[in-house]
């Protein structure tokens, strides 16, 4: 039996057909046995990858007692949707909601889907206990100044003895005009940058919070933001050396506010987390490794263990997306073209042209073991050139513990946002 004929028809024996919704409960009740599900996607502008994960996560909060949703998204950002969800009295749609979500690129978080499952969110939470509402945070780590101005803002409201501390601190920051490649580019080459102020900032703050009174919320959001503004300044000190250096802060970064979070709901807290795949997909099961990579799906296994993780990629055979030709370009909607011949996508299709989900579990593992290339596709997309940088090497069943296959998709559903770089 050749290779391709075998991964062929392993993914015949062991897929299941996804027809309906209903075809993932099997999966919700496998995932939900673990504290943290980490849900991929191909591209940051696939609608399928979104509405999925939705119906997904809808499952895990309402059926199976998960704490909340963690994405790759701004802290801040985040936060506005979270404190909406959970109040009763805020009127607003969550459209209206999600213009909090400015910065570029607006369409991964400010999208149809997304206020579809705001939506449902918000009304969940109006049926539950308010120490059991379901929350909304950001992971990322890109909103250095959005975090600052949050900080300030809070510090100045409550009147706190940390606010000129705060303030001298971030002055370090201002002749660079809220430049994230004008810092870099200064901290990188010519000097240490804010590192020491940011650094003594958050140790400031967790020490001193309690001496504030400030309500449990209130002090989470207020450390994330101290904790953005020190990681932020590493990540965009490092851009410029470094590509292995700040992608692993950015996601050392992903991992520590998800641990934060955690701690703060409890024990007995459980996590669903929205990452791109090469986020979450374990690190070690790729070329990422030999490049001196980690991700966060990497650290939540090594820190919490195999059995308290749970890993689903996600991916698509052919369809459009929403991404843009270059880093802060307009978005518009691309086609992508059928998988490369030989990929992990190519031989999904192969297996069957329909939606299909695969568990991996000690009884298959191995049939999907061997190294293959993987489709992954970003905020920048030029199809024309994907053969040389959209495929990354990967050990599919030691990357994942499941994984969705939707073989014909279409684009995300942006809203009507301004945008900033």
């Amino acid at each position: 039996m050749d290779l391709e004929n075998g991964l062929k028809e392993s993914i015949q024996k062991w897929s299941i057909p996804i027809k309906d919704i209903s075809d993932l409960d099997g999966l919700a009740m496998r995932a939900s046995e673990a504290k943290y599900v980490l849900l991929g996607e191909a591209s940051h502008g696939t609608s399928e990858f979104y509405t999925v994960r939705a119906e997904l996560s809808k499952k895990l909060i309402s059926e199976h007692g998960f704490t909340f949703i963690a994405v790759e998204g701004d802290w801040p950002a985040c936060q506005a949707v979270n404190a909406y969800i959970k109040d009763n009295e805020d009127k607003r749609s969550p459209e209206e909601v999600l213009k909090a979500f400015h910065r570029w690129p607006t369409w991964m978080w400010a999208n149809k889907e997304i206020a579809s499952l705001v939506g449902w969110m918000k009304d969940y939470n109006k049926t539950v206990p308010e120490d059991k509402k379901a929350g909304f945070y950001g992971l990322d780590v890109y909103s250095l100044w959005e975090s600052m101005d949050e900080i300030i803002n809070y510090l100045r409201k409550i009147n706190s003895s940390e606010l000129q501390a705060a303030l001298d601190a971030f002055s370090c920051f201002e002749p660079f005009n809220r430049s994230n490649e004008t810092y870099a580019i200064s901290a990188g080459y010519l000097s240490d940058g804010c590192r020491k102020e940011v650094i003594e900032l958050l140790s400031s703050i967790r020490k001193n919070a309690h001496k504030e009174k400030i309500d449990r919320e209130n002090a989470l959001n207020l450390e994330i933001n101290a904790l953005v503004a020190r990681n932020a300044e590493q990540y965009y000190r490092l851009m410029v050396m470094s590509d292995a250096g700040s992608w692993n802060t950015r996601d050392m970064h992903m991992a520590e506010t998800l641990n934060a979070v955690m701690d703060f709901h409890g024990k007995n807290a459980k996590a669903v987390v929205w990452e791109h795949n090469t986020h979450v997909g374990d690190a070690r099961a790729t070329d990422m490794k030999k490049a001196g990579m980690v991700n966060v799906g990497q650290i939540v296994r090594e820190e919490h263990g195999m059995e308290d993780v749970f890993i689903c990629g996600f991916g698509t055979h052919r369809g459009t997306v929403i991404a843009a030709g270059q880093w802060g370009a307009p978005l518009r909607e691309i086609d992508a073209p059928p998988a490369q011949a030989f990929s992990w996508e190519d031989e999904l299709f192969q297996a069957g042209d329909e939606d299909k989900l695969l568990i991996f579990s000690d009884e298959n593992r191995n049939e999907f073991a061997k190294e293959i290339g993987h489709r992954a596709i970003g905020v920048v997309y030029e199809p024309d050139m994907e053969q040389y940088g959209n495929y990354v090497p990967s050990s599919i069943s030691r990357r994942y513990d499941a994984f969705i296959f939707l073989s014909q998709t279409k684009a995300l559903s942006p809203l009507a946002i301004d945008s900033g770089i």
